[in-house]
């Protein structure tokens, strides 16, 4: 029976390999809050190690990357697609696209949301929502209004301002109404963000913005408002672990990097001002996103 290769080791940022490779993992460590690169491990000298796997935080959906000897080109990466090149602007790029917020992400929050207050619709929603100055109701009404928003911005692309209209839910609407309007706001940035071009960038007060962006703040608008719901409700919401690790690394890049190993769903309360972590207090009302793309000056 042939040897098995050991569990793949972690492979930091002082590891080196002497080729193209270490610029494409210096640029993505730079640039994605949580990135964790683990090599192939070997049994032999002789055993080929050449290959790298690459996630964020405790994700566990990670990119394959193959390399020629020492981080040399040829480059194959794996993950939604298999890529060969040698380029390493392009095996970047193909990596980057596999860490992005992706087209399933937006839906499985607003699942999230649905899951944890769909069935809490026959409970008192104007009770406070969490540390919020809104009751429930009108927590659920601000997420279908702000979504609805930035589908316009997605649309419309203005560069200066919002487009100027707000919605709102009627004034008697129930609970489960009212929570049906977000998730409608929900699911139509969804549609806008999937029909827009890669080129994109319409306004947002923290950047110019593309869809990849527009549909991450709906992520954390979701999530995060759900929660202050859920909070006020009595009831508990969990979002999916690779959606916030991801948003965490598309809009809060500066995230301290000694968080890096925690679950990125307390990380992500703890970004937006929700909650306490160990030796770190709730941050102030003062934190906001990165909305402009990474890439973008």
């Amino acid at each position: 029976m042939p040897d098995q290769h050991p569990p793949p080791r972690l492979w930091q940022a002082a590891d080196r390999t002497g080729g193209p490779l270490d610029d494409v993992l210096d640029v993505l460590r730079r640039r994605y809050f949580g990135l964790v690169v683990h090599r192939l491990g070997k049994n032999h000298s002789a055993d080929d190690d050449n290959v790298y796997f690459i996630g964020l935080g405790r994700n566990l959906d990670m990119v394959q990357v193959d390399t020629g000897p020492n981080g040399q080109p040829p480059f194959t990466v794996e993950a939604h697609a298999r890529i060969d090149t040698d380029e390493p602007t392009e095996a970047l790029a193909a990596i980057q696209d596999h860490l992005a917020v992706n087209a399933g992400d937006l839906p499985s929050a607003l699942n999230a949301l649905s899951g944890a207050l769909g069935p809490a619709v026959d409970r008192d929603w104007s009770a406070r929502a969490d540390t919020l100055g809104w009751d429930c109701w009108h927590t659920a009404e601000h997420i279908g209004d702000v979504l609805l928003s930035y589908a316009a911005q997605v649309v419309a692309r203005p560069t200066t301002r919002y487009v100027r209209f707000l919605a709102s839910a009627d004034t008697d609407a129930t609970a489960a109404e009212v929570l049906e309007f977000a998730l409608t706001g929900g699911g139509i940035l969804d549609a806008a963000v999937r029909a827009a071009p890669p080129t994109l960038r319409a306004y947002h007060p923290t950047g110019m913005a593309d869809a990849e962006g527009f549909a991450a703040m709906g992520c954390v608008e979701a999530l995060v408002h759900g929660y202050d719901i859920a909070q006020g409700l009595g009831v508990d919401l969990t979002a999916p672990p690779g959606v916030c690790a991801r948003v965490l690394a598309r809009l809060f890049p500066d995230t301290p990097d000694t968080l890096a190993d925690r679950d990125s769903w307390s990380t992500l309360l703890w970004v937006t001002g929700r909650v306490d972590l160990p030796g770190r207090p709730r941050r102030s009302e003062e934190w906001q996103w990165h909305g402009a793309p990474l890439g973008d000056s």
